[in-house]
C-alpha cells in the first residue's frame, strides 16, 4: 500500500526531490543552450556586412533564446529519465498514475505555450520580411542580374557597356536589387555576410535586395544542392567606395552580351 501522504499523492508536486532536481537542471540547460546556440552560429557566420544581416543575427538571437527553455525542458526530462532510479517489477510504480500526461492542466498549458511561440515567430518573421522588402522598392537602387549555372555565378550590370563578371562588385551604402535566375538546374544565391538568400530557378526571375554597409570582400555560395560540384559553386563580392566602383565598371571590357532586368532586355 503506497504512502498517500507523500508529495506524489497530496498534489504538492513542487516539493518532490526529483522535481526540484529537474528544475535546477532546466534552468542550467536553458542558459547553456541559449548562449552556446546563439554565439556559435553567429560566430560561424562572420561579421555582418549589411543591415539585413544585422537583422538576421537579431532574429537568430531572439528565436534561439525563445526556444531554449523548450529545448532545455525536454533535455532535462530526458537526462532525468536516463540518470534517475529504475523500477523493477511486473507492475508500474504507484507514482506512474500521476504522470504529467494525465494532467489536463499541463496538457492545456503546453498547447497554449506552443501556440503562442508559433504566433510570436510568425509575427516577428513577417515584420522582418517587410523591412527587407522595402529595399526592392527603393528608387535609388541599382539593378544587377545574377545567372547561376553548373557550377558558377555570373553577374551582368544593366546600364553599363555590356559588363559581365564572375566576381560581384558593389558600391558601399548603395541599395542593390538582384534579379536572379538559372540556366540549367535550381540553385540558391546566398551572400553569407549580407544575410540574403534566394532561389535561382530555370526560366524564372526572383528578386532580392540589400544595402551593403561595409567595405571588404565577402562570400557568395550556392545554398541548393545542384550537382556533383555544388560545394565549389562559390565566389566573392567586392564592396568598395562609389568612386572605386565606377572606376572598376568603366575599366571593364564590353562583352557583347545583352543585359536584362527581369523579363525586359536592355541593349
Amino acid at each position: 500500500m503506497p504512502d498517500t501522504d507523500t508529495p506524489y499523492f497530496t498534489g504538492q508536486w513542487w516539493k518532490r526531490t526529483d522535481v526540484k532536481r529537474h528544475a535546477v537542471l532546466w534552468v542550467l540547460l536553458t542558459a547553456f543552450i541559449g548562449y552556446v546556440g546563439t554565439e556559435v552560429q553567429v560566430w560561424a557566420l562572420g561579421a555582418p556586412a549589411s543591415k539585413a544581416m544585422e537583422n538576421v543575427i537579431m532574429l537568430m538571437r531572439i528565436f534561439t533564446w525563445a526556444a531554449a527553455p523548450i529545448a532545455a525542458f525536454a533535455a532535462a526530462i530526458s537526462i532525468g529519465a536516463l540518470m534517475g532510479k529504475r523500477h523493477y517489477g511486473d507492475f508500474p510504480p504507484p507514482e506512474a498514475d500521476h504522470a504529467i500526461k494525465n494532467s489536463p492542466r499541463a496538457i492545456a498549458l503546453w498547447i497554449v505555450v506552443s501556440a503562442l511561440m508559433c504566433l510570436f515567430a510568425l509575427v516577428v518573421g513577417m515584420i522582418a520580411l517587410q523591412k527587407d522588402d522595402q529595399t526592392l522598392l527603393d528608387a535609388k537602387a541599382i539593378h544587377i542580374n545574377v545567372v547561376g549555372q553548373q557550377w558558377a555565378w555570373n553577374y551582368d550590370y544593366p546600364g553599363s557597356a555590356g559588363v559581365r563578371s564572375d566576381v560581384l562588385h558593389l558600391p558601399v551604402d548603395q541599395p542593390v536589387v538582384f534579379h536572379v535566375t538559372s540556366k540549367d538546374v535550381k540553385h540558391s544565391f546566398w551572400i553569407v555576410q549580407m544575410g540574403i538568400k534566394i532561389d535561382a530557378n530555370p526560366g524564372v526571375f526572383t528578386q532580392t535586395a540589400v544595402t551593403p554597409n561595409k567595405i571588404g570582400v565577402f562570400d557568395i555560395r550556392c545554398a541548393e544542392l545542384c550537382g556533383l560540384l555544388h560545394a565549389y559553386m562559390q565566389n566573392k563580392v567586392v564592396v568598395e567606395s562609389r568612386d572605386d566602383y565606377e572606376k572598376w565598371l568603366a575599366s571593364q571590357p564590353d562583352t557583347g552580351k545583352t543585359t536584362w532586368v527581369a523579363d525586359k532586355a536592355v541593349a
